[in-house]
């Protein structure tokens, strides 16, 4: 009897929608990605490339495009939905009535909703009105641009639902894409939002010319605001030493293919915000999570002062001179405070 392949369905196609697109293709799967533009389906289709986010890469013939958000989802196995975190209840409110009952839901976003503070998952079970048993994550130091050019990475992949987990694992995993299994949606969730806000802080730090130390120092102390904050929420503190702590937050603080830390640099540089918005091009999440995990810090009563002082200069318009001083002169403490 032959097997049936996997159907796997991307609402999405900007650069990480895509990349994913192509893993999940690569690893076997029949791939459909939804987009709004007719054009980029069309270039897809019959280009075999998204000439917005990867021209002259050219995509597998397994994937294809759709602006019709019933075509895509029909009969898929795994949903994976990788729109910027801000826009998903509104976007999934209208697709939630198409999927299929049994279909996994999967999420590639790495924010935390303004107003209800609310983690990308619990969204997804909230809207879509799923258990949690059949929510997933897939986080980790994978900047989509190295993934599509088939260069070594590893990922986690998140349920709680071990065996969802490792269903999910099977259908993504590829020669240069590496995914390991987790149970802790909390923890590997939180370390894909905050790394974005750390890696605007270690952007302006490197705009600013501060130097290595001040790079390290503040990846160091960006992941201790992490852990303080994953605990007093339930995650396992061994979850941000793993790839979707330790190792997002160090792709994301020293690439120049992030695009959180090329926004902090620029603003670091003594661009104005919208200046900074004006020259990028695709969606830095941190600049409107920073709010939103400041928001679930306060929420938790965790001290997170790096979060607070990105807060203060994207959203307040401190300078960022200022702000340095104010955060280099807080109250001597113990490191494991």
């Amino acid at each position: 009897m032959t097997r049936q392949p996997v159907r796997a369905a991307v609402f999405g196609t900007g650069s990480w929608g895509t990349a994913f697109g192509m893993v999940l293709a690569d690893a076997g799967c029949e791939v459909t990605l939804w987009g709004r533009r007719t054009e980029v389906a069309d270039a897809i289709n019959n280009g075999r490339t998204n000439p917005d986010y990867f021209p002259g890469v050219e995509l597998p013939p397994s994937l294809r495009a759709t602006t019709d958000p019933a075509e895509a989802a029909e009969a898929a196995d795994f949903t994976v939905l990788a729109v910027p975190s801000q826009t998903l209840r509104a976007n999934l409110a209208a697709w939630a009535p198409l999927l299929p009952a049994d279909t996994v839901l999967v999420s590639l976003m790495k924010g935390v909703e303004l107003g209800t503070a609310k983690r990308m998952s619990e969204v997804i079970e909230e809207v879509a009105k799923a258990p949690a048993e059949r929510v997933a994550v897939v986080t980790g130091p994978n900047l989509a641009k190295e993934i599509v050019a088939r260069m070594p990475a590893a990922a986690v992949v998140a349920c709680r639902d071990e065996s969802v987990a490792t269903r999910l694992q099977s259908v993504c995993h590829t020669p240069y894409f590496r995914p390991y299994t987790n149970t802790d949606v909390v923890g590997c969730e939180l370390g894909g939002a905050v790394k974005n806000v750390i890696g605007l802080a270690v952007g302006i730090a490197d705009g600013m010319g501060l130097g290595d130390n001040a790079k390290g120092s503040l990846i160091t102390r960006g992941l201790a605001e992490t852990t303080r904050l994953g605990l007093a929420m339930g995650a396992d503190p061994l979850t941000f030493a793993g790839l979707a702590g330790l190792g997002d937050l160090v792709a994301t603080c020293s690439s120049p293919l992030s695009r959180n830390h090329t926004f902090g640099t620029n603003l670091g540089r003594g661009m104005t915000l919208q200046e900074t918005i004006a020259v990028t091009k695709q969606t830095a999440e941190g600049v409107k999570s920073c709010e939103s995990v400041a928001d679930l810090a306060r929420r938790h009563g965790v001290d997170m002062p790096i979060t607070d002082t990105v807060v203060d200069i994207v959203h307040h318009g401190k300078p960022p001179i200022v702000a340095l001083k104010e955060l280099m002169s807080r109250s001597a403490k113990p490191e494991r405070r």
